[in-house]
């Protein structure tokens, strides 16, 4: 039987009660195919995306499971960052909102261990974090898992490509044998299998397929540039849509620092987030984004894991992701809770093939879209000041503004009688225009790219295509590019004869007699330089 809504589940009044709450009511896929197995006490193998709902899917069942009359640690949840362990964190704790026995406690790096220990006094059954505090917190016997009844690990290949290996392995070896294990992982690389078959006893392999990764309500485009256009191309992008909050990946963290710099100096209220930062810098900069109090935040995709904000208007793939599990991570962030987003990804030569495949991988179409113009992002802007405008209009309580303009009008046509005279509509005109140069303009000019895919095209139709003749025109001497003449390349008499002499075994003096002596070679090359040095006279002149 398909199971759509959490009332079809085998859980508590009290569960439901919290789910409608927090505003759901129909199960994800997910959920309703490991929430069942998971309250059997199977061990899952769970493959899903960021977006899909997976942390309901385990923290649902294992908060039904969990004794409230036990006060040791029944389930460890492992997560990769610190922002992913505080967002699991808090939506558990709405999840136990009518479940006021059972308790929730956080430990993670960058954050007093002091303080956690504290909590921990406070017999947490569910403890939730990253593998090296965990760690750090078994050496001080203030977290024991000998009454433990399960692990859980949420972002298993985010973790072992943080270097968690270890700690993983030495967590779940000191745990019970018996207890429940359940992984969840975005992909199945081999570390993952190997954990799996090492510590998972008869799971259940539950796989959300590739058609339900990606949010049906977003809008998905790309842009081919040029590489030094993408900063402009970004500015037009947020500034065409006015865009209240944007989230921008790039590869690398030396990227975000350098884009976000960039986006400060043309005005933008930007921050990054990375992997580098400590916590209490990455902390503040989600706090403020939460708030509204950032525009743009630039992130990597590692640090982005914990990102829960639901009001982010667009996500701009300023690098295209170095793999396809990424970009379905990334574009997830926009369009939730019902709303709908918009996601662009910038594209230079080549790259357009690794789009390509990720259309094929998320079984989904990315359409192409062009840079927007600066008269359509001026057109927007003024269009959206003027029914804001119109807005304030039919609010009232702006006689006395006409009052003061007609006033103006007056005194200032009687002042200058030589002049045009000067209406309503000219002072309307003027302020618009004045009340948008607060607005970050935009001047580069966009360079105009061809499509590598219509490049493509072109040297199939011409027959150029071929490996041979890419090798030709590769191997070819650049003359234009130095600056000499484009005069056919004439090989040296030495450069023949060792051509000549190349695999024999001849003794060197047979070798020196079909190649003269060291004093005609030395000669010959002193011909040779002469000879080049009237040709680029010759040129010069």
């Amino acid at each position: 039987m398909k199971i759509n809504h959490f009332n079809e589940l085998p859980v508590s009044k009290e569960i439901i009660r919290a789910v409608e709450s927090m505003g759901f009511t129909e199960a994800t896929p997910i959920q309703a195919e490991s929430i069942p197995h998971i309250l059997e006490g199977r061990n899952i193998l769970g493959q899903a995306q960021t977006g899909t709902g997976k942390t309901c899917a385990f923290g649902i069942p294992v908060i039904e499971r969990v004794d409230p009359d036990n006060k040791s640690i029944q389930y460890l949840i492992l997560s990769p960052t610190r922002e992913l362990a505080m967002q699991i964190t808090e939506e558990l704790r709405e999840l136990c909102q009518y479940k006021e026995a059972i308790k929730i406690a956080s430990v993670y790096g960058g954050q007093p261990i002091q303080h956690q220990i504290l909590a921990l006094k406070k017999k947490p059954q569910i403890v939730v974090g990253t593998p090296g505090r965990i760690m750090d917190h078994m050496r001080r016997k203030t977290i024991r898992l000998h009454e433990l009844s399960g692990i859980i690990l949420d972002e298993a290949d985010e973790m072992l490509n943080m270097g968690f290996k270890d700690d993983i392995d030495t967590i779940l070896s000191e745990a019970p044998d018996s207890i429940q294990h359940i992984f969840f992982s975005a992909t199945m690389p081999k570390g993952i299998l190997e954990l799996t078959d090492k510590y998972l006893i008869d799971p259940v392999h539950v796989r959300i397929a590739a058609k339900q990764m990606t949010v049906q309500k977003i809008d998905q485009q790309y842009i081919e540039l040029k590489a030094h256009n993408k900063l402009e191309v970004l500015s037009r992008l947020i500034e065409a849509d006015q865009v209240k909050l944007a989230l921008v990946f790039c590869n690398t963290k030396r990227r975000t620092d350098e884009l976000t710099e960039k986006l400060k100096a043309r005005g933008y209220s930007a921050e990054s987030l990375h992997g580098d930062m400590n916590q209490s810098v990455r902390t503040r900069v989600m706090d403020k984004f939460k708030k509204k109090e950032l525009r743009i935040l630039v992130a990597t995709d590692v640090a982005a894991r914990g990102i829960d904000v639901d009001d982010i208007e667009l996500v701009i793939n300023y690098d295209v992701p170095q793999d396809d599990e990424y970009y379905v991570h990334r574009i997830g962030r926009t369009g939730r809770a019902g709303k709908e987003g918009k996601a662009f990804t910038f594209v230079v030569g080549r790259e357009i093939l690794t789009l390509r495949q990720i259309e094929r991988f998320t079984k989904s179409t990315i359409s192409k879209s062009d840079v927007p113009t600066l008269k359509s992002v001026t057109h927007r802007q003024v269009k959206q000041r003027l029914t804001a405008a119109a807005e304030g209009f039919e609010e009232q309580g702006h006689d006395q503004y006409l009052a003061y303009i007609e006033s103006y009008l007056e005194k200032r046509n009687a002042l200058h009688p030589d002049k045009q005279p000067m209406t309503a509509h000219d002072l309307a005109a003027a302020m618009l225009r004045q009340s948008m140069s607060d607005q970050v303009s935009q001047t580069d000019e966009i360079e105009a790219v061809v499509p590598y895919e219509d490049y493509l095209k072109q040297l199939r139709a011409s027959g150029q295509d071929s490996r041979q003749d890419r090798y030709k025109r590769n191997s070819r001497p650049d003359h234009k590019r130095s600056g000499k003449k484009n005069r056919p390349y004439q090989p040296s008499q030495y450069s023949k004869a060792a051509r000549s002499n190349k695999g024999s075994h001849q003794p060197n003096g047979a070798r020196n007699d079909q190649s003269g002596s060291r004093s005609d070679r030395q000669a010959a090359n002193r011909k040779s330089s002469y000879d080049h040095k009237r040709v680029r006279q010759a040129s010069a002149s």
